[in-house]
């Protein structure tokens, strides 16, 4: 087999600290912390929030070590094992799952996965464009359908609001909220930089992030919003609560200004605004079905262009330090053989 190279999170000598490191393989069957016995080559990964906490060493997102991080992959089946679901060749994805936290993920040539993690690739989609979608796309897209199963429809006198919208959970909820014709503000700190690729997706208005990262002092706020989808938590999804109109819903799926949440009960006591937990992580299978057949479908090949872009293994770390320090539009793919 042909040599293939990994970004291995490792202890430092002195146990001090972990070091990310490019290491180059000849064979799968020694990759650190494997994850079951369906053999993946791996073409494309992403680099996300956790992924950059785990090479930056930030946060507590790994496990064990080493390890490989990237809690994406998309590629095709080398070796299904034992598993009769899949062949030799089929085309796959798989995002979540603790792949890249607590087994190894997708930043190598090759993963070994378990079957159950396993997503067919939608055939209107390639590896590139999977990638670009993953972990983000997944975690929008099931905002997305928890605020229509709560009732959110298109054509409301209200406009749905989008927090950290320049991220790569913020863009692909704009572009897929756009797409099913509401009328979205973007929320963004970076509007002078990033304020025509919101508008590109479809974002109807922007405000500045520190609109709702500012506190009113109020327990509740004149009725903005139908609805929102929030990746920063703190006071901006506190805001979003005090704002939502009566009956509205806000999907909170990050973290990114912080995991309290100053708030009280009224929003939901005096309003009926429903706060819907969003975790992709774990997705059980018949909501990722549905949500990967909707982002086959509204998200088109242009804008996925637009949103991405594609990197080699060794640009990882340097771009993930950018991620976390907030500077990074949409979404980067990372192409494991460059």
């Amino acid at each position: 087999m042909s040599p293939f190279s990994a970004l291995v999170i490792e202890p430092s000598p002195d146990s001090s600290a972990a070091t990310a490191v490019i290491r180059e393989f000849t064979d799968p069957g020694i990759l650190p912390a494997p994850g079951g016995e369906v053999l993946v080559r791996v073409t494309h990964s992403s680099l996300n929030y956790k992924d950059g906490l785990a090479v930056t060493g930030q946060g507590k997102i790994l496990r064990q070590l080493p390890i490989i991080p990237g809690i994406d992959l998309a590629g095709s089946v080398e070796h299904p094992g034992s598993d009769i679901r899949f062949r030799a060749g089929d085309a796959v994805v798989v995002t979540g799952w603790g792949i890249g936290e607590r087994v190894s993920g997708g930043y190598a040539g090759f993963a070994r996965v378990h079957g159950d993690w396993l997503m067919p690739l939608p055939p209107t989609l390639n590896a590139r464009q999977a990638m670009t979608i993953g972990t983000a796309g997944l975690t929008a897209m099931c905002c997305v359908l928890a605020l229509e199963d709560h009732g959110l429809k298109p054509g409301s006198p209200n406009a749905v609001v989008v927090s950290g919208a320049a991220g790569g959970v913020g863009s692909m909820a704009v572009a897929l909220l756009a797409r099913r014709g509401h009328h979205v503000v973007a929320s963004t700190g970076r509007i002078a930089t990033e304020g025509d690729f919101l508008r590109d997706l479809g974002a109807a208005e922007l405000i500045p992030r520190e609109i709702l990262a500012t506190p009113s002092g109020k327990t509740l706020d004149p009725e903005q919003w139908a609805g929102g989808i929030d990746t920063v938590g703190g006071e901006t999804l506190a805001s979003l609560l005090r704002q939502t109109r009566a009956f509205g819903s806000v999907a909170a799926c990050g973290l990114a200004g912080g995991a309290h949440l100053p708030t009280t009960v009224l929003p939901f006591i005096l309003r009926g605004v429903n706060l819907l937990g969003i975790h992709s992580v774990m997705c059980p299978r018949p909501l990722r079905d549905r949500a990967w057949a909707r982002l086959a479908t509204d998200l088109t090949p242009a804008q996925l262009e637009t949103m991405s872009r594609v990197v080699s293994l060794r640009e990882v770390p340097g771009l993930a330090r950018e991620l976390l320090a907030g500077t990074v539009r949409g979404r980067i793919v990372v192409d494991v053989n460059l």
